[in-house]
C-alpha cells in the first residue's frame, strides 16, 4: 500500500493526530499518559519541534507543531517506535500500539494555527470528561502547561494568541478560557463551526493557501500516488497543476477549451496526456476542458488510440 505524502519544509506547522491499536485506550492510566508526554517532550527537544499546543486522550492524542528542521517524518517514528517500546516494556505486552502512521495536517499560519490549537484544548470538554470552566483541571494539556510557570522553552503560544489579540499573561489567560468558554456556547458561532475542519482533509487553511502549497510541492505530489478518495483535494489541485503545465506547453487557455468544440483534436491529445502523466479521472477531465460527457470523452481518446495503434504508432 502506498503511503499518503508527507510535505515537509522548515518551519512548517502540522495538526499531528494518532489512535490507539484498535482504539485501544493506550493511555487509560495516569501512567501512560506521562510517559508519552514525557517521550513528546523528549522528541520535542531532540528534533527541534515548536509545540503550540498538545493533547493526550485516552485512546489518541493531538499536536500543533512545527518543524523548524524539516524533519517531521524523522520525530514522528522517533516518538512513536520509542514510546512503544516503552509501554509494551511497561506492560509487558508486545505489537503496535498505534493504529498506524500518524495522521499530519498542514496548517496555514495565523487565524487557522489559532482555530487548530483552540480545537485540541476543547477536546476533553467535546468528550465530556470536563467542563469548559474545569479545563485546566485536565492534565496532559498544552492549556495547564501554559499556566505553569516552569513550562518546557519548546512550548510556545505567542503567535497564536496574537491572532485573537491576547497576550501571554495572566490577563491574556484568563481571557483566552473566556474565549474557549464562548466558542462552547455559541454554537451559532461562525468560528466554532470552522473548528469542525481541524481534523479533515490534508490542510487546515485559505484555498488560495493551499493551492500554493500544492503548487510548491507539486513534484513531491507527483511522485506519490493519492490513494482511494481519502485526500479529492490533494488529488484535484495536483490535477489542476498538471493541466496548467500542459496548457502553457500548447500555448492554449481554458477560455480557449470553453471556445472550441468539445471533441476539438488539441483537445483530445492534452485530455490524453494529461490522464498519462497525471492520472486525472475522466469526468473531472470533462468537466475542466469542455468535452461534453464522461462517456464522450471516453469515445474521443478511444478513437484517437485506435488512430495510432492503425498507423503504427506508439499511444
Amino acid at each position: 500500500m502506498v503511503r499518503k505524502p508527507r510535505i515537509e519544509f522548515e518551519r512548517a506547522l502540522y495538526h499531528v493526530i494518532n489512535r490507539g491499536n484498535y482504539r485501544y485506550d493506550v493511555f487509560e492510566d495516569e501512567g501512560s499518559a506521562r510517559a508519552f508526554e514525557d517521550t513528546l517532550f523528549e522528541a520535542a527537544e531532540r528534533m527541534g519541534w515548536l509545540l503550540h499546543a498538545h493533547m493526550v486522550m485516552r485512546n489518541h492524542y493531538h499536536l500543533a507543531l512545527e518543524t523548524p528542521r524539516a524533519n517531521l517524518s524523522q520525530g514522528l517514528h522517533w516518538l512513536s517506535s520509542t514510546f512503544s517500546t516503552r509501554f509494551n516494556r511497561y506492560r509487558k505486552e508486545n505489537g503496535h500500539v498505534f493504529q498506524g502512521r500518524p495522521k499530519a495536517l498542514l496548517i496555514e499560519s495565523g487565524i487557522s494555527l489559532a482555530r487548530v490549537v483552540n480545537y485540541i484544548h476543547l477536546n476533553p470538554v467535546r468528550a465530556g470528561i470536563v467542563t469548559v470552566e474545569n479545563l485546566v483541571q485536565y492534565p496532559w494539556s498544552s492549556y495547564r502547561r501554559f499556566l505553569k510557570a516552569n513550562r518546557p522553552a519548546f512550548l510556545v503560544c505567542q503567535d497564536w494568541l496574537s491572532e485573537l489579540d491576547l497576550t501571554d499573561t495572566p490577563e491574556g489567560w484568563r481571557d483566552y478560557a473566556a474565549h474557549l468558554a464562548g466558542l462552547v456556547d455559541e454554537k451559532a458561532n461562525p468560528e466554532q463551526q470552522e473548528l469542525a475542519g481541524c481534523e479533515s482533509g490534508w490542510a487546515v487553511g485559505s484555498n488560495e493557501w493551499r493551492k500554493e502549497i500544492a503548487e510548491a510541492h507539486k513534484d513531491r505530489l507527483a511522485e506519490l500516488a493519492v490513494s482511494g478518495a481519502d485526500e479529492p483535494e490533494l488529488k484535484h489541485l495536483r490535477w489542476t497543476a498538471a493541466l496548467e503545465a500542459l496548457l502553457a506547453d500548447a500555448n492554449r487557455t481554458r477560455e480557449g477549451a470553453r471556445m472550441d468544440p468539445k471533441g476539438a483534436p488539441w483537445k483530445v491529445a492534452l485530455a490524453d496526456e494529461l490522464r498519462r502523466v497525471s492520472g486525472a479521472s475522466i469526468p473531472w477531465i470533462a468537466e475542466k476542458l469542455t468535452m461534453g460527457s464522461p462517456s464522450s470523452v471516453r469515445v474521443y481518446l478511444s478513437r484517437k488510440r485506435s488512430h495510432l495503434t492503425s498507423s503504427g504508432a506508439t499511444p
